[in-house]
């Protein structure tokens, strides 16, 4: 017997067999052997309860029963063993022929033990089976903290670079929004409006974190011509509009769908629905998400105070975004952000937004927002 008193680590082992006697012969091996924790199941009918309640690390189970037999039990704890784990279900039969070991093998037997039996050798096949067990637990858990270690790595780096680039958009925000927070204000509102149309809160959050990043292509624009008070010479428009291929190749490349993301809706904000925008794309050809960044860029600019015009007052801006209905903006768009002017959403978010010093005054020497 000395070949058994390395054991391997003890584990829980659940015997289902119909026979009391064979169950008391298997249950006192295993207490001298260091096998303590062991569970018996006599009738059939409470195997699969018994299974889920004691968790075992090994089942023995006899094949030829009253009532369900074996097979079924194997064929019903088999289900219930996760794809990725092993749990070793050794077989107790007497029944040798080629077509039940095949049987069992087919519905997830792993190993068999010939009745009578031979107790080195039952105590020889189980510590085998527990100790490989073991193993692959502890190489399951160890691949789950590889992988959330990864996981991590990838967020703090996807962090980083998102930090890193909102910065530099708050950098180019700062040049004609003195307060900065035009970029967090698109990408709020922009949240708020994909919310209303049905994009699923996944998407909701890759848009509020990906639609800060719009303008940041004017990190390459001169200050003569963005912070110009006057209009704009033909050439200066041209100049201002290359802020979207700008920023689009500064987040091009990425691996990570936020990023992704931001270079779509900085290439593509300031497309129009009539086709008339930066590029010339039109209606469902331009991305979805750009669409709603550029309602939303678009009112945060109209009611905040720019170097080139006042801020206006919340119910003219959406006076304006609805006179555009199908020429600049998406009209479904158009409707939803609507709908959450007269729900109060919108009011209740230009409010808790509105800076001291804003401009509301309706003068007649107002000015549309800049197409830029």
């Amino acid at each position: 017997m000395s070949l058994l008193t390395n054991a391997p680590q003890s584990g829980r082992i659940l015997i289902i067999d119909d026979s009391a006697d064979h169950n008391l012969l298997l249950q006192t091996m295993l207490g001298n052997a260091g096998h303590a924790d062991s569970r018996a199941v006599t009738d059939s009918r409470e195997a699969v309860p018994a299974f889920g309640e004691f968790r075992p690390d090994l089942v023995l189970l006899d094949l030829h029963m009253r009532g369900q037999d074996g097979f079924e039990i194997l064929r019903q704890l088999s289900s219930r063993i996760p794809p990725q784990s092993y749990l070793p279900i050794m077989v107790l039969t007497a029944d040798l022929s080629q077509e039940s070991k095949q049987k069992a093998l087919s519905l997830g037997a792993a190993d068999f033990i010939t009745k009578p039996f031979d107790n080195v050798e039952v105590l020889l096949r189980i510590n085998a089976a527990l100790k490989e067990h073991f193993l692959h637990d502890d190489l399951e858990e160890r691949n789950r903290i590889l992988d959330q270690k990864v996981r991590e790595r990838t967020e703090d780096l996807e962090s980083a670079q998102l930090e890193v680039l909102a910065r530099l958009a708050l950098a180019a925000e700062y040049r004609d929004d003195n307060t900065g927070r035009h970029t967090n204000r698109v990408g709020e509102l922009a949240a708020m409006l994909a919310l209303s149309v049905g994009f699923s809160e996944r998407d909701v959050q890759l848009i509020r974190l990906a639609a800060p990043l719009h303008d940041l292509g004017k990190i390459g624009i001169p200050d003569r011509i963005l912070l110009k008070p006057a209009k704009l010479t033909a050439e200066e428009y041209d100049l201002i509009k290359t802020h979207t291929i700008i920023g689009a190749r500064m987040l091009s490349g990425s691996k990570f769908p936020v990023l992704q993301l931001a270079e779509k809706i900085a290439l593509y904000h300031h497309e129009r629905w009539d086709g008339n925008g930066y590029q010339g794309l039109e209606s469902e050809a331009i991305p979805i998400e750009a669409r709603i960044v550029s309602m939303a860029d678009t009112f945060d600019v109209l009611t905040h105070e720019r170097p080139y015009k006042p801020g206006w007052q919340v119910h003219e801006a959406v006076a304006e975004i609805n006179s555009q209905r199908g020429l600049q903006f998406d009209p479904r768009l158009v409707d939803a952000f609507t709908e959450l002017f007269r729900s109060d959403a919108l009011r209740a978010f230009a409010l808790r937004c509105a800076e001291p010093d804003a401009r509301t005054a309706s003068d007649a020497g107002r000015v549309p927002a800049r197409a830029a």
